[in-house]
């Protein structure tokens, strides 16, 4: 199918078959990644290779694998070769390349996660899975380190705290949209915390949450997840005092 289209692309004069291509390509990239059983971090035939294979030019094939580095699921080791990327088997892949964030966009980002984030919290509750439980707990102790030390990477452990939750709820597609918000937004969730200005206050709430999914507390954790997140959006959206 791939060497038809690439004649068809060859005596066509519009940039839609070319496009139409280099998707084509993409795709079949990713199928024969799949069929080979090819997991992230293992290495792929080079371009000139691929290209053979496929029956396309080397620049377009570099287009198309290009598209795929830009997506992560392809990654690209300058004098080593092509490697299968971490966002290979993803079912959403986050834009990499979003300029940062006002605070009025700061504020819609925590208000995105309030309207998702409380029905996770309840599915952790409900589900309450041994692994999920024991690796939420080991983040929240970390973030008690963190905040005890004064570490600055505490924003960090708080997105990774998050994301637990929603790897606890046991719905890998659910935990790829809140991995979305949480780390293509990472740089604005750690200026969410300077605003917010609080750590001693983030973190009892988040031990509130994990006490709370750890005991199947499905409707405490609810209310107590959407009103963690609408005071941290109330604080980022409070104005700025003057200096002085």
């Amino acid at each position: 199918m791939i060497r038809s289209l690439a004649m068809q692309t060859a005596m066509s004069q519009g940039p839609v078959a070319r496009s139409n291509l280099t998707s084509d390509l993409a795709a079949a990239v990713v199928r024969m990644v799949e069929e080979r059983g090819l997991e992230p971090g293992m290495r792929l035939d080079s371009q000139r290779e691929l290209a053979a294979h496929f029956g396309v030019a080397v620049p377009t094939m570099r287009e198309a694998l290009r598209r795929l580095e830009g997506l992560g699921m392809l990654s690209f080791r300058h004098g080593s070769g092509i490697y299968v990327g971490p966002h290979l088997n993803r079912s959403v892949v986050p834009n990499g390349v979003l300029p940062p964030a006002d605070r009025e966009r700061l504020v819609e980002l925590v208000a995105a996660r309030a309207l998702i984030e409380p029905a996770i919290a309840e599915r952790a509750a409900q589900v309450r899975d041994p692994e999920g439980i024991a690796r939420l707990e080991a983040v929240l102790a970390q973030a008690r380190e963190r905040l005890e030390s004064g570490d600055e990477d505490l924003w960090r452990t708080n997105i990774d705290l998050h994301r637990a939750i929603a790897a606890a709820a046991g719905n890998r597609i659910v935990a790829e949209v809140l991995d979305s918000l949480l780390l293509i937004h990472a740089e604005d969730q750690r200026r969410i915390l300077a605003l917010h200005g609080d750590p001693q206050t983030d973190y009892a709430e988040h031990a509130e949450i994990v006490r709370l999914i750890v005991a199947g507390r499905t409707k405490e954790v609810t209310q107590v997840m959407r009103r963690h997140l609408t005071d941290v959006a109330g604080a980022i959206s409070a104005p700025t005092p003057p200096a002085g």
